[in-house]
């Protein structure tokens, strides 16, 4: 499989985007169950999530396998030109063991689906919701950092390869969904970190209230009291049943579910969506919440004296300012080259105003000057393609001539004329745009040029004022091309000699009913195609 070097990781970046985007997801299954005041994990919250982590790793680990057979440049041989496309399957590998193959495989390995389905169910009678819980993050953090720094070596290339990033609008939506997702990646923490703030409620409030902290029945109630049966509990040689102490535990917790009753900060929102088993609900409004604190610079929060609240806040503030910095600097870069043609456009109409007053152009030649530019832009979008021509080779600038000069062969007098003979033709011809009322030919006048008219209406009156309109396919001083090879003779040797003369003299008068965008060929051009063709045929005028 072909690639170059800069290409061979444009497969893994859309998984790469999903995938990290997947994993903060494994945060919201863990909720506090609102009857209950206490932590638990949504088992079928989980199993779906469990299913989406499943496909974007297979997705991944086929992209693990793209890479074994993915060709890459040899930077030794990029001193000079493009460099040589090594594809033995054996460098190949190697390189690839060298490189990124390790951290991939990390990557690749479904830790949070074996916890979730194999590890969890059996643990969790042992050592409650909340152990399970730090144990689920600590492995999706695990795979996460990883694979966000996979992601961002991935969007850094652009800007050394520009890979795919070529078209505008792709990189408009690369730097707008990196911007969406740290938002994901920060609304998902928040909600991680509510969650944190709820546990450390409940367990002061455990703490405050000895007759629940004996035997363990407070950390018991934390985790849904999974392993506590209905039995007596001799509680400072009070004895109740298990369900008495769920009911005043939850009395008791029920501050830690008010807006007062705890120090929660920024994370208040977030203590209400820890209840909530809606995931679509619980995770948009994360990640509206992320969105908006890294677009106003966590602006509208007010952290409590919690010592990793307020380092929190000033992450989102640091992330806030440096993707501001990149990322919405980029999309202004993008939306600037949306209309940069037309600032070109603006700058050009400026230089030539201020031209022409200088040169102190009377108002009646300045406005046909300003027609002119117009439809030379209009026609031409300011893309001159001489010079895109130069650096094409040589065949493809002759197929791009032939499609763009596709026109030639319903003109006339090159209708039955070989393609070598119109590929000559075709690299001389030169693009004019006439505006309405132009002059194209004087009355006794030398013809200069011959022009096919592509798109408008002239019309041309003779000395005997006969009138004639030429439109789209007519050609305008055809007479030039007659009048060069007659001029022109062959030695035996097959040299040309020139016969000399003044010019060929117009007996009529040319100009523009519209505006006129047309291809001329210059006396010198023709001159040319008949050195190289002197036995060209040119169809006589029926």
């Amino acid at each position: 499989m072909a690639s170059s070097n800069g290409y061979d990781d444009v497969p893994m970046l859309p998984v790469s985007c999903t995938s990290s985007s997947s994993h903060p997801l494994f945060f919201f299954p863990i909720e506090v169950s609102q009857s209950g005041k206490c932590i638990r994990i949504d088992e079928d919250m989980a199993i779906v999530l469990v299913a989406l982590r499943s496909l974007t790793d297979v997705l991944y680990f086929v992209n693990i396998l793209l890479q074994f057979r993915l060709a890459y440049t040899d930077p030794e041989t990029t001193v000079v030109g493009s460099g040589k496309l090594v594809k033995d399957t054996v460098k190949i590998a190697r390189r690839y063991y060298r490189g990124n193959f390790l951290l991939d495989l990390l990557i690749v390995i479904p830790l949070p689906q074996i916890l979730i389905v194999w590890i969890i169910p059996h643990v969790l009678v042992i050592y409650g919701a909340n152990t399970i819980k730090n144990l689920l993050c600590t492995a999706v953090v695990v795979q996460c950092i990883p694979k966000l720094h996979r992601l961002f070596h991935l969007l850094a290339r652009k800007r050394t390869t520009g890979f795919i990033f070529e078209s505008a609008w792709a990189s408009f939506f690369i730097n707008l969904f990196t911007f969406i997702l740290a938002g994901h990646i920060v609304g998902s923490c928040w909600y991680l970190f509510g969650l944190q703030r709820v546990n450390q409620c409940l367990r002061e409030t455990c703490e405050d209230h000895m007759e629940l902290k004996c035997h363990g029945v407070c950390k018991e109630l934390i985790d849904c009291g999974l392993h506590l049966k209905e039995k007596l509990i001799d509680c400072e040689r009070r004895n109740t049943t298990v369900t008495q102490a769920v009911l005043n535990w939850n009395v008791t917790a029920a501050a830690c579910f008010q807006e007062n009753g705890f120090r929660y900060g920024i994370y208040w929102k977030a203590v209400n969506l820890t209840h909530d088993s809606n995931l679509p609900e619980k995770y948009i409004y994360s990640l509206f919440w992320g969105f908006q604190q890294i677009s106003t610079l966590g602006g509208n929060q007010v952290p409590s004296y919690f010592i990793w609240e307020v380092l929190f806040t000033m992450a989102i503030i640091g992330l806030g300012l440096f993707l501001f910095a990149l990322l919405i600097g980029n999309m202004q870069n993008f939306l600037q080259s949306l209309g940069r043609r037309n600032m070109e456009m603006t700058l050009r109409r400026r230089d030539v105003n201020k031209w022409m007053s200088h040169r102190q152009f009377p108002e009646v030649i300045r406005e046909r000057v300003r027609d002119s530019e117009r439809l030379n832009w209009s026609a031409t979008r300011g893309v001159h393609e001489e010079l895109l021509f130069e650096n094409m080779p040589d065949d493809l600038q002759r197929d791009i001539r032939r499609h763009l000069f596709a026109f030639l062969k319903k003109v006339r007098i090159f209708s039955k004329m070989d393609d070598s003979i119109l590929d000559a033709i075709r690299e001389r011809l030169k693009h004019k745009t006439y505006v309405n009322g132009s002059m194209v030919l004087h009355r006794g006048d030398l013809v200069k040029k011959m022009v096919i008219i592509v798109r408008g209406t002239m019309e041309s009156i003779g000395e005997d004022g006969y009138r004639t309109v030429l439109s789209e396919e007519f050609v305008c001083g055809e007479e030039l091309l007659t009048w060069c090879q007659e001029r022109s003779s062959v030695n035996p040797d097959g040299t040309m000699i020139r016969m000399p003369s003044k010019g060929l003299i117009s007996s009529r008068a040319v100009w523009c009913v519209t505006n006129v965008e047309a291809f001329s060929l210059s006396v010198a051009d023709l001159e040319d195609i008949m050195s190289l063709f002197p036995n060209l045929e040119i169809p006589k005028e029926p």
